[in-house]
């Protein structure tokens, strides 16, 4: 069990300005929260692989490769364009 004195250091390093019924509330609170991390410890982990993340993901990536394009259905898109320049579609310009 924590002390009155140790759980008043624990809350002034929190900056917390805790009254009398808080002071006793989280000296029972946090001193139950240490017994658990004891009994924590008293589990085998041997055995038990680390981990980062308790689901295994990977990353889904592809090759950067250029695919080769229609050249007529190209010019077909660019000619329905209202404006395009050297064979590039033109928009309105995001940023002022």
């Amino acid at each position: 069990m924590l002390s009155k004195e140790e759980t008043e250091h624990i809350a002034g390093l929190a900056r917390l300005g805790l009254g009398e019924e808080e002071i006793e509330r989280y000296q029972k609170d946090l001193s139950s929260i240490l017994d658990y991390i004891e009994k924590l410890k008293e589990v085998d982990t041997g055995n038990i692989k680390p981990f980062t993340h308790p689901v295994e993901m990977s990353n889904i990536t592809r090759l950067d490769e250029v695919k080769p394009r229609n050249k007529e259905q190209t010019e077909k898109l660019i000619k329905l364009m209202p404006d395009q320049k050297d064979g590039y579609l033109k928009v309105k310009s995001v940023f002022e």
